[in-house]
């Protein structure tokens, strides 16, 4: 399908097609799961998780691998990401928890997963010519914007009714997915 492209960014674009489909297992899950009326319970919907898992898992060697690229090349040294995802994963796990008294569950750490994800993957697309500086920094823009808005339902999630937390839960995962194919689509067709 990306027989055209370098190895990494073929990495790269192909992580991204298996996130979206982590997404859409996890969506799935979602939306049986935590159904205002009629929610269905345990292994029914549970097993649309391990499909979720293993695209995830996959998505995230795939865009590690293909993002993997000379420093000098880079806009941003990869350690500084990996570093500042462990910062702001560690300071947002102690404000949510101790300062906001929220529940940590695991979408916090696939907020700021993912985050780092999409900073690895648009260095990685930057460093190999695929995208400009001014396309990648917007692109950390508009990560950083989404991983705000996937913050704000993560923290709203448990002082929403029923309804309106399961529309809530659902925004990350949409935001996500729109993220990758919109990544996808603006390298390949910016060819």
């Amino acid at each position: 399908m990306f027989s055209q492209y370098d190895l990494q960014t073929r990495q790269m674009l192909t992580g991204n097609l298996l996130l979206v489909g982590c997404c859409v297992f996890y969506l799935a899950w979602w939306l049986i799961a935590f159904k205002p009326e009629g929610a269905i319970k345990g292994l029914k919907g549970g097993w649309l998780l391990l499909p979720a898992f293993l695209l995830g898992l996959a998505a995230v060697v795939q865009i590690v691998r293909g993002s993997n690229v000379d420093s000098q090349t880079a806009l941003l040294p990869r350690s500084a990401v990996l570093v500042g995802g462990i910062v702001a994963y560690a300071v947002l796990l102690a404000a949510t928890s101790i300062l906001l008294k929220r529940q940590v569950t695991t979408e916090l750490f696939l907020i700021v997963g993912w985050t780092v994800l999409m900073f690895l993957e648009v260095n990685g697309l930057f460093a190999l010519g695929q995208y400009s500086k001014g396309m990648s920094i917007g692109y950390l823009v508009v990560t950083v914007v989404a991983a705000i808005v996937s913050l704000v339902c993560y923290l709203l999630y448990y002082h929403l009714d029923s309804v309106k937390g399961y529309v809530d839960g659902m925004i990350p995962l949409l935001l996500v997915a729109v993220m990758m194919i919109a990544v996808t689509v603006s390298v390949v067709y910016s060819r």
